[in-house]
């Protein structure tokens, strides 16, 4: 028999705090695609939507993509974009009978009117298919799994990499598990488990750390024949959300029980072990001093600022870790991004090679991360901002930094850019002329992610807090909604 399923990806990660909503034009800078121009633009790349395809030539389905549409993590999804991304699914669920749907979302949407955009998208599509049509996802595991997204969603199979590598590699696994369950080899369902903390308390970092033991308990309960799937969420702690946290699901079959006690094994472990903080999160003036010290000889230091990562919804406009490094006499560094549309108009009408004076960054919000600074530099380069990834995350992806600049302010490359997006891949830096292994120091805002593309080029790494809006320290965030008490804000 030939199978007809319905396909999409539709992405967010929402950062409550964020004074800036998600609307359809976020989307469209980093991508929103329909159809087979989806199909085209990413389907041989490490996409969740070239696992569907790989799953689909294998069993001959009949596969009709919908959209694909993901967004840089910010503030809250705006109601209208919210229906402009679900109104191409929720049509070809009314116009044509499908067998299953495969559906790639990230678990940490947040709408203007729903604290739960995953749920919602579920609860909109089971209005239209129903109960019966086996319906299986693919999270983020920094997702905020709700009990109606288990509820609705027979089969949940999140990644299990952090930084995130493994995204077609799960997507092959959840259509594998579709396909029985279309068959009627299987009848699936998830169960899940959570604990009162706001998430992992090292994010569900997978290179080191108490989630290896995690995820080895995972796999081997996979192998279970009536487990399918084990996904260990971390959680996003910058949702407040009445569900936030880190969550442990188990698609299975049959008895819940000893599928229930793995998934209360794992997640007692992650609350047992909440006090074991893996990073040593330095102040921007001890990161800078240590910085300065760095002779480069084995390669750069490379410096994360955890707190200003456009990939947790910070606005990567801070500027107290630039401040401190200019401040420590740095050179020979490159630095970025550093998100600042209007100080990239103000440079557009300049040449290269000119010496200019401007204000820059810490326009959105001073109060996290550090204020406006006056500097001036030589500017370098000016873009439309286009890129090609070539790393484990983006590789072969075309992505943006919208209006681009690259200002030399003594000795330190800095990418100034119009669109938020973490720096993950060593040719964000390239493709502007700025070469990150020729650095002495490599600054750059990104959590986590970053390690896969540069930890094989430094010499070291260290991470710092500028207090920006992605601060590891949870409790500087004016939480109202999470329930109560809660990890770590209540002890």
């Amino acid at each position: 028999m030939t199978f007809r399923v319905l396909t999409a990806e539709i992405s967010h990660e929402t950062n409550t705090f964020s004074v800036r909503p998600t609307d359809l034009t976020a989307f469209e800078n980093r991508y929103l695609l329909l159809g087979e121009e989806a199909i085209h633009a990413c389907g041989q790349a490490n996409t969740d939507l070239a696992g569907f395809l790989d799953v689909a030539r294998t069993h001959s389905w009949r596969l009709t993509n919908a959209i694909s549409a993901s967004a840089p993590p910010g503030g809250r999804v705006t109601s209208a974009t919210f229906r402009a991304l679900t109104g191409p699914l929720l049509a070809l669920a009314r116009a044509q009978p499908f067998d299953g749907v495969l559906l790639a979302l990230h678990g940490a949407m947040v709408a203007e009117d729903s604290e739960d955009g995953e749920g919602e998208i579920l609860a909109h599509l089971r209005a239209v298919i129903g109960s019966d049509i086996p319906i299986a996802i693919t999270l983020d595991p920094h997702a905020n799994v709700t009990d109606e997204m288990a509820a609705l969603a027979d089969i949940i199979v999140s990644y299990k990499t952090y930084p995130h590598v493994d995204m077609r590699e799960r997507a092959v696994q959840a259509g594998q598990i579709l396909h029985r369950a279309m068959a009627g080899k299987i009848a699936p369902r998830t169960l899940c488990v959570r604990r009162p903390m706001l998430e992992e308390i090292n994010g569900g970092r997978t290179d080191a750390g108490p989630m290896i033991d995690r995820l080895a308990l995972a796999r081997a309960h996979e192998r279970h024949p009536d487990a399918f799937a084990v996904s260990i969420n971390a959680g996003f702690g910058n949702a407040d959300i009445a569900e936030v946290g880190p969550t442990v699901l188990v698609t299975y079959q049959g008895d819940p029980e000893p599928h229930r006690k793995l998934a209360n094994q794992i997640a007692d472990d992650i609350w047992d072990r909440r006090a074991e903080v893996l990073n040593d999160y330095l102040s921007v003036e001890e990161a800078a001093a240590q910085c300065a010290a760095h002779d480069g000889a084995k390669g750069p230091i490379v410096v994360a600022d955890y707190a200003d990562n456009p990939g947790g919804g910070a606005y990567g406009d801070a500027t107290g870790l630039l401040a401190a490094l200019l401040d420590a006499r740095v050179g020979n560094a490159c630095f970025g991004p550093l998100i600042d549309p209007e100080a990239v108009r103000h440079l557009e009408a300049h040449a290269a090679g000119d010496s200019v004076t401007l204000s820059l960054g810490g326009k959105t919000d001073p109060g996290f991360g550090g204020g406006p600074i006056t500097v001036t530099g030589r500017l370098k380069v000016l873009s439309e901002g286009a890129y090609t990834g070539t790393g484990p995350i983006l590789g072969g992806l075309k992505r943006s930094w919208g209006p681009t600049a690259v200002l030399v302010i003594e000795g330190i490359e800095i990418l100034i850019v119009s669109n938020a997006t973490q720096l993950l891949d060593l040719e964000q830096f390239r493709a502007f002329g700025i070469d990150p292994t020729a650095k002495t120091v490599v600054a750059l805002k990104s959590m986590q992610h970053f390690r896969a593309a540069f930890e094989p080029i430094a010499a070291r790494v260290i991470v710092c807090d500028s207090g920006a809006l992605c601060t590891p320290d949870l409790r500087r965030l004016p939480y109202r909604r999470v329930r109560r008490p809660i990890f770590p804000l209540d002890g």
